[in-house]
């Protein structure tokens, strides 16, 4: 165990005792249920059907806050991003959406996309707003797969959502 108390494991969930494996929460790296399911997953695969190289990838895990409103990320923070690489270009929008256009309570959704390179390859997505929860799970895809912006700007918008933020963002 490590000095916080969790179970100290490799990349293949693997102790330091043979073939005693540990994952989810106990492990302190990401304290989510789909990643403890996805390690798990992983895990059993590896034991029971010999794909010996299979791992769970722990970067650009999608990750929400399910607060009012919701709250979620994935991929790199801005910060990081400048610390990790020369040339980063972020683009963002604070917008109220059509769900509260008629209403007199104006509730904001605010989003961010953190790019890098010169092809501004996606790294970040950041959003604070209704449905962000199911927006994120999306993008997160997108962002895994190595998503550029011009490929979000290729993307016919659907209208009226808030999604359609992430692919005209100017």
């Amino acid at each position: 165990m490590n000095e916080k108390g969790h179970i100290v494991v490799d990349e293949f969930q693997n102790t330091s005792i043979p073939n005693v494996y540990a994952v989810g929460d106990v492990c302190g790296k990401w304290e989510l249920t789909p990643v403890a399911i996805a390690a798990g997953r992983r895990l059993a695969h590896r034991i029971f059907n010999g794909e010996t190289g299979l791992k769970l990838n722990y970067e650009n895990i999608c990750t929400v806050i399910f607060s009012h409103p919701p709250a979620g990320t994935v991929g790199l923070t801005e910060e990081e991003a400048r610390k990790k690489f020369d040339k980063v270009r972020v683009y963002s929008s604070t917008f109220t959406p059509m769900y509260f256009a008629m209403s007199e309570r104006k509730v904001k959704t605010y989003m961010k996309l953190i790019c890098q390179g010169e092809e501004e390859f996606v790294v970040g997505i950041h959003m604070i707003g209704i449905d962000c929860d199911e927006i994120l799970q999306g993008f997160g895809v997108a962002l895994k797969m190595g998503a550029t912006k011009k490929q979000f700007d290729e993307c016919i918008a659907i209208h009226p959502t808030s999604a359609e933020e992430l692919v005209t963002l100017r």
